[in-house]
């Protein structure tokens, strides 16, 4: 399923997570090695740009950080990042480059690539946002099927058995997530693509598309 291959999806570049994640084969193989490998990096990280506190926390000094955001280790907060007023951070999380984690947004078991927006009551578990990529006010990353069962990513004609319990959504660089929107369990969203607001999205979502409802997907021109 080339769609879900990570050189479809992101830019690896635009994080400091791009060690964990240049030598997999699709991008959701790095969710279960997240905390390993924030504990090791943070032991690496230049200490005249980054600050240590609590249980390996790792905050750069150029980040603003409210002093009502609730950060949970192992945590890496990237240089010029925004997390703002009663953000919660469960742990796990590398948050890039200027990144915005807005107001009673939720982390957890996550990568945001640089610039990644979400700062509008968010939740975002167990998945991976590329460059750029927005969520809207309200969008929610749903990382645990109803039936408890393993997740599977799925298109038309193929399906992807990943192995995992929780599992969110892998969102490409630059994807806009509309307000209200709920991603459902191994959603993966191809780069440049819209979702309109209030959609319930499954499955994988090519690049470069609008996405107005699951039976109506429109190539961008």
């Amino acid at each position: 399923m080339e769609e879900c291959k990570i050189y479809n999806l992101y830019n690896l570049e635009q994080t400091i997570a791009k060690d964990l994640l240049k030598n997999l084969n699709y991008p959701w193989e790095a969710l279960p090695k997240i905390e390993k490998f924030i504990i090791q990096l943070g032991s690496t990280l230049d200490k005249e740009k980054y600050i240590k506190i609590g249980d390996n926390i790792w905050i750069a000094k150029t980040a603003k950080v409210a002093k009502t955001a609730d950060i949970q280790g192992p945590t890496i907060i990237g240089e010029n990042a925004e997390i703002r007023h009663c953000a919660f951070i469960r742990g796990k999380a590398i948050v890039g480059e200027s990144a915005v984690v807005g107001n009673s947004t939720e982390l957890k078991n996550v990568i945001l690539f640089n610039k990644v927006q979400v700062p509008h009551y968010n939740y975002v578990g167990d998945s991976i946002l590329g460059y750029k990529s927005h969520m809207g006010a309200g969008a929610i990353t749903s990382n645990v099927k109803s039936d408890k069962t393993l997740v599977v990513v799925k298109n038309d004609k193929e399906q992807i058995e990943t192995n995992l319990k929780k599992f969110g959504a892998m969102i490409g660089d630059q994807v806009e997530v509309g307000c209200g929107s709920v991603l459902n369990p191994g959603t993966v969203i191809g780069k440049n693509t819209n979702i309109y607001a209030l959609s319930s999205v499954r499955g994988v979502i090519k690049s470069g598309c609008i996405y107005k409802n699951k039976n109506e997907i429109i190539e961008k021109i």
